[in-house]
């Protein structure tokens, strides 16, 4: 009982931090016109979706309710990386230039970190319960790190050295790690 609400606390961190996120990636990405922070907000919107599924699984397991919540997960990112490949590929033909920011390196640099931790408490917890739908959130969230890192350098790339197409090819980062994901996910 007490690792499953280890794995219930770890989900309502990672769903608060992703609220906060996407709200602010939402007014980051709308100032700044950056297909990058925009991959990177609704990435987080997935992400509450998913914090969302794992904690209703955690609160009843079954192997019926384990399928459900993994397949809710990968039709997700399936419509992410649908939605996204569509945005960055008109953003690099069309030669869009985005207007960096301060506040989306600075929030997806802290996001990064946050992301790195959560995902190693859920790898661990999910071990010790033996449960796929943490084990597979927890990947999630360590990816959710890696793409606030590719973001971060694709804005820095663009702010610091003026390459415009760096940010729409961070969002094609989130492209191939979301549609990675949902293959593994279906796999299973």
């Amino acid at each position: 009982m007490t690792l499953r609400r280890a794995g219930i606390g770890l989900e309502a961190v990672t769903l608060l931090w992703n609220i906060v996120g996407v709200v602010l990636l939402g007014f980051l990405a709308y100032r700044s016109a950056s297909v990058a922070l925009l991959a990177f907000g609704l990435d987080s919107l997935i992400e509450i979706g998913a914090s969302v599924v794992v904690i209703w699984e955690l609160t009843d397991t079954g192997e019926r309710r384990r399928r459900r919540a993994l397949a809710l997960i990968g039709w997700a990112f399936v419509v992410l990386a649908a939605y996204l490949s569509a945005q960055a590929i008109f953003a690099l033909v069309s030669g869009h230039r985005a207007s960096p920011v301060p506040g989306g390196a600075g929030w997806t640099a802290a996001t990064a970190a946050m992301m790195f931790a959560l995902a190693w408490g859920k790898h661990r917890v999910g071990r010790q319960l033996a449960n796929p739908v943490l084990l597979t959130e927890g990947r999630v969230t360590l990816i959710d790190g890696i793409l606030a890192t590719a973001v971060l350098a694709g804005l820095l790339l663009d702010s610091l050295f003026g390459l415009w197409w760096a940010d729409p090819a961070a969002a094609l980062v989130v492209v191939f790690y979301a549609a990675r994901e949902a293959v593994h996910i279906f796999k299973e």
